[in-house]
């Protein structure tokens, strides 16, 4: 087991986080301040939970985390934090949009940590993430408020800087991300979107 795996393993264990992941959000979060307190929270992907857990901290009870996931989420929110409503449902799914409404018209920021089930060939890895993450981008677009933020995992490859360009046409800032809790060898990345703007036609 790799020192970096042992050491967010043991650290997300100790703080009681189900998955390592936790601090691919937090280290963002510390440096770009991009969920605040009273935010509503769009979590993609979310099972197991860690992502939805922190940021529902950080929003307080004053805000609110809906977590979307293929599976059933169990995580019991932790103290301080805000409401979660756990959504079973595929985010390809047309409806998705109706059921998120329901709950609320718009929200201040979507957060995605999706990955496709792997091949082992990077090609079609890379391309399923791309039809993922673009699934991603166009919920954002139906659902981001005005200057709302988007954080969401891409795997680089030949479809990665035409992906980057979509973004920063919808956001006034983006960033590329590698948190230190990635792996060096890994090629999975995070794109931040800050400030949305609804696309210009």
């Amino acid at each position: 087991m790799r020192k970096v795996k042992d050491f967010y393993y043991k650290k997300a264990k100790k703080e009681k986080y189900p998955a390592r992941s936790v601090y691919k959000l937090e280290e963002a979060l510390n440096k770009y301040k991009f969920i605040r307190r009273g935010d509503s929270v769009l979590d993609l992907g979310c099972c197991p939970g860690s992502w939805s857990l922190y940021a529902s901290e950080v929003v307080t009870s004053k805000g609110i985390v809906v977590g979307v996931d293929l599976q059933e989420v169990e995580a019991s929110p932790r103290p301080g934090g805000s409401d979660i409503i756990w959504i079973r449902q595929s985010i390809m799914e047309p409806e998705l949009i109706t059921e998120l409404r329901k709950i609320r018209p718009a929200f201040k920021v979507l957060i995605a940590d999706l990955a496709p089930r792997t091949t082992g060939n990077r090609w079609t890895d890379h391309q399923q993430s791309m039809t993922l993450v673009r699934q991603t981008l166009a919920l954002a677009s139906e659902l981001l408020l005005p200057n709302g933020n988007y954080y969401c995992k891409a795997f680089q490859g030949e479809d990665y800087p035409d992906f980057v360009k979509e973004v920063g046409e919808q956001f006034q800032k983006v960033k590329t991300v590698k948190p230190q809790s990635s792996r060096v060898e890994s090629r999975e990345v995070f794109v931040l979107g800050m400030g949305f703007q609804r696309k210009k036609y």
